[in-house]
């Protein structure tokens, strides 16, 4: 994937396949005959647009937003001709736009410590196809659940951290990230909190499930807090990562109602629930480049 402002971007050259797709996403400032001009180039290189998605934050004065899937059978432009191909028409309109392609999955690593319910989620759903990545290993602080991990022959890297050798201990994540080539992160409650450095090197690629409706109960035990403000309500937010803790892009959320009946055990199973679902979606849109982030929020194509 490939991210650019108005330049040539640099990408593998793949032969296109048959039934595969490039997907086109880009941002810029909104004017009139944007959604014509980038539709004239498409149909000027033989281009069949299989979808296309747009939204407008403030017409006429904000931001426009789109994702395009273009059939690669027959398109006039290889992969490795397209960037040079687009990028006059990205200078002329300010364009920031990256593309990706249906038959290159991406390439993702989940780091998890001892809660087993997403992480297992994830594997079930990766297993049976519905997410669409390729994933070379989980990585946890504990060694609990290694057989489980290994049952769907994924290595399982086991790295302890304690309060001391934390920095170390993230020093031999990224490099098992970068041996890996790792294009997406998702912390499946993974229990610790990553240093700027390690968000800075993965901007808009890490995950997170935070068992809670954000923007309420950040932080630690968020159903011990749900359950003392008697709330009716809890929920879970997969975000992006940012330095800010629990304040990265939301990319998607849910709910589920509680009573007073409920004691705390009881919103734990009910939320991990939420939680599993939660994720799994924001993984999948993420895998099929269905997001673009604007400032604190996010567009999600569905």
């Amino acid at each position: 994937m490939t991210s650019v402002a108005g330049k040539t971007a640099q990408l593998t050259s793949h032969p296109p396949v048959p039934g595969g797709t490039l997907r086109l996403l880009l941002t810029c400032p909104d004017h009139r005959g944007l959604i014509s001009a980038i539709s004239s180039f498409i149909a000027m290189h033989n281009g069949n647009i299989l979808s296309a998605d747009e939204y407008v934050s403030n017409p006429g004065s904000g931001t426009f937003f789109m994702r395009m899937e273009i059939e690669e059978h027959g398109f006039g432009l290889r992969r490795d001709e397209f960037p040079a191909a687009f990028a006059p028409l990205a200078r002329q309109h300010d364009i920031t736009w990256r593309v990706a392609f249906s038959d290159t999955p991406k390439r993702m690593a989940i780091m998890v410590s001892r809660y087993d319910h997403c992480l297992l989620d994830l594997l079930w759903r990766w297993d049976s196809g519905e997410l669409d990545a390729h994933i070379p290993l989980v990585i946890s602080n504990h060694p609990e659940l290694a057989r489980r991990v290994e049952s769907y022959n994924i290595p399982f890297h086991h790295l302890p951290v304690t309060r001391d050798t934390r920095a170390q201990q993230e020093a031999q994540v990224r490099a098992l990230l970068q041996a890996h080539e790792i294009d997406l992160v998702v912390l499946a409650r993974y229990m610790q909190i990553l240093s700027s450095e390690f968000v800075a090197a993965y901007p808009q690629r890490i995950i997170n499930i935070h068992h809670s409706f954000l923007p309420a109960f950040v932080g630690a035990q968020p159903y011990h807090q749900a359950h003392e403000r008697g709330v009716k309500i809890i929920g879970a937010t997969a975000h992006y990562v940012t330095e800010e803790l629990d304040a990265g892009p939301i990319i998607n959320q849910d709910i589920a109602h509680v009573s007073h009946r409920d004691k705390v055990d009881d919103m734990v199973r009910v939320g991990r629930e939420v939680e599993r679902r939660v994720l799994a979606r924001a993984v999948r849109w993420h895998l099929e480049d269905r997001v673009l982030v604007d400032g604190h929020r996010t567009i999600v194509f569905e």
